[in-house]
C-alpha cells in the first residue's frame, strides 16, 4: 500500500471516528431525554396512584354518611322519650330501656365517627358549626351568644352531618 492510500485509510477512520462520535452524542442526548421522560412519567405515575388512594380512603371514610344523617332522626325520638314525664314503674322501666337504646346508638355512632357538636348557652355563634332558628333581645346574654339549643348538630370527623339549631342573642 502506498502512502497515498494509507493517508487515505486514516483519514476515512477518523471520519467516521468523528461521525461514530456525534452519534454517540446523539445517542447520549436521547438516551438522557428518555430518562428525564421515564423519571417524569413515573412520578406522575406515583402521584396519581397516592391521589386515588387518598380519595379511595375517603370515600370508604364517607361511604356511611347519609346513613348516619338518617339515624340522627332515630337519636331524636328517643331523647323526646326520655323527656316525657314518667312516675308509675311500668314507665320508668321503659323509660330505663329508652335511654339504655339512646346510650347504644350513641356508643355506636362515635366508634363510627358521629359525635354531636358542642353547642352551649352562652356560648359564641358559629356559622360553621349552628344554625340561627331566630335572633332575638335576651338580657343576660352578650350578642352573638347562643341563648337556646333547639336541636343538636352532629358531625361525621370533620364532616357537618346536621348544624345545631340554636337562637342567637342580638
Amino acid at each position: 500500500m502506498d502512502k497515498k492510500q494509507e493517508e487515505n485509510i486514516e483519514e476515512k477512520a477518523e471520519l467516521v471516528q468523528e461521525e461514530n462520535k456525534d452519534e454517540l452524542e446523539l445517542l447520549r442526548a436521547e438516551n438522557a431525554e428518555l430518562k428525564d421522560k421515564y423519571t417524569r412519567a413515573n412520578a406522575d405515575f406515583e402521584n396519581i396512584k397516592k391521589r386515588m388512594q387518598r380519595e379511595k380512603e375517603q370515600m370508604i371514610s364517607f361511604a356511611n354518611e347519609g346513613f348516619a344523617r338518617d339515624l340522627l332522626d332515630v337519636v331524636d325520638t328517643l331523647e323526646a322519650a326520655l323527656n316525657v314525664e314518667a312516675d308509675d314503674e311500668l314507665s320508668l322501666k321503659i323509660k330505663e330501656g329508652v335511654k339504655n337504646t339512646l346510650d347504644l346508638l350513641l356508643k355506636k355512632l362515635k366508634n363510627h365517627g358521629v359525635e354531636p357538636i358542642k353547642a352551649e348557652e352562652k356560648d359564641e355563634f358559629n356559622p360553621d358549626l349552628h344554625e340561627a332558628m331566630f335572633y332575638a333581645e335576651n338580657e343576660g346574654f352578650k350578642t352573638n351568644e347562643l341563648t337556646q339549643i333547639l336541636q343538636k348538630g352532629y358531625k361525621l370527623r370533620d364532616r357537618i352531618l346536621r348544624h345545631a339549631k340554636v337562637s342567637v342573642a342580638k
